[in-house]
């Protein structure tokens, strides 16, 4: 990749994901196993099918927060004191104005124009949390899957110091459209590529891709233990992890409450992990990924950054939702020391 001054640059993250308004609710097991859900995964459906469920919720306390992986990522990152941009796609709705300004109210700039075309609502999550703290969504991507190449911002782009793209908009043919024009202008532009792979169903849906995606675009991955395993077909976490240190130059992967796998120009580090009581474990890979962002465009050390995101990401499952509150970067110094 072509390497650009990077310290000259103002931002340091332009985030790109699937725009979906999230909708909390605390469930019993039997709730997602009525609903024949992917326990701990994510569904894609209709609006039908995911208005059944939020019928079936009209008893519960629900909270609405902006999100979507990448959106979460980027609250992550500012809350620890950086500078992002995001593209996703809202639609001209009540969904869409309150995504907009809870993200504007988070710190991040928003730069995408709301749908007008009639392509359906803004993207909904609805987020079922268990008692162990697993998360299943029931994701309704609706106007999300419109994001084209063309609301990239190339002028914006250009200010940034890495870009990151969530594997999430590989489910819909114009976001994965808009995720490679992406890593092709960052990589023209000499802005580093980090890619999340997001979730394992997209990992053997579209292993190829991301295997390409790899090779081709990235200079950081984010995964997590079963993600790796899927993409390499194999079951012992240390083989994968030296797998991946023959393609990537660095990729972290986490696993839980023991912390993450840092993979380094061949070398392999294990950073612990802070272990918490988890209640929700939704939005921990998020929050992860921004203080690890924040921390490599910021001065600090891989190992470094992957302690911060995993303390960001220790105290996010210890609150139900996806974010923190507020900012996190009084607590940096403190805890990167150790």
């Amino acid at each position: 990749m072509t390497e650009n001054n990077q310290d000259s640059r103002s931002v340091d993250v332009f985030g790109v994901g699937n725009a979906l308004v999230d909708i909390l609710a605390l469930v019993e097991d039997q709730f997602v196993v009525g609903h024949g859900l992917n326990r701990g995964g994510m569904t894609l459906m209709d609006s039908e099918t995911q208005g059944g469920i939020l019928h079936d919720l009209e008893h519960n306390s629900l909270q609405m927060r902006s999100g979507g992986s990448a959106a979460n990522t980027m609250i992550g990152l500012a809350q620890s004191g950086g500078k992002a941009y995001y593209s996703g796609k809202v639609a001209k709705d009540t969904n869409g104005e309150f995504y907009r300004q809870d993200l504007l109210a988070g710190g991040i700039e928003f730069n995408v124009h709301p749908a007008t075309e009639s392509n359906g609502p803004t993207g909904t999550c609805v987020v079922l949390t268990t008692p162990d703290a697993e998360r299943t969504m029931c994701t309704n991507l609706g106007v999300s899957t419109t994001l084209a190449a063309t609301d990239i911002d190339v002028d914006r782009l250009s200010h940034c110091k890495y870009s990151y793209v969530e594997g999430y908009l590989w489910s819909s043919p114009d976001p994965r459209k808009a995720s490679i024009e992406t890593m092709e202008q960052s990589k023209r532009l000499g802005v580093k590529v980090a890619f999340t792979f997001s979730d394992g169903f997209l990992v053997d849906q579209f292993a190829d891709d991301f295997h390409k995606v790899v090779s081709e675009y990235c200079d950081v991955i984010f995964c997590n233990a079963d993600e790796v395993k899927s993409f390499f077909k194999e079951e012992s976490l240390s083989e994968c992890a030296r797998k991946m240190s023959e393609i990537s130059d660095l990729a972290f992967i986490t696993n839980g409450d023991q912390g993450c796998m840092v993979v380094e120009n061949k070398q392999i580090v294990d950073v612990a992990g802070f272990p918490v009581k988890a209640i929700d474990t939704v939005g921990a890979g998020d929050a992860f990924a921004g203080g690890v962002l924040f921390g490599l465009t910021n001065g600090l050390s891989s190992a470094q950054a992957a302690r911060w995101g995993n303390y960001l990401a220790s105290m996010v499952v210890q609150i139900h939702g996806p974010r923190l509150e507020g900012s996190q970067a009084h607590l940096l110094s403190q805890v990167i020391a150790g």
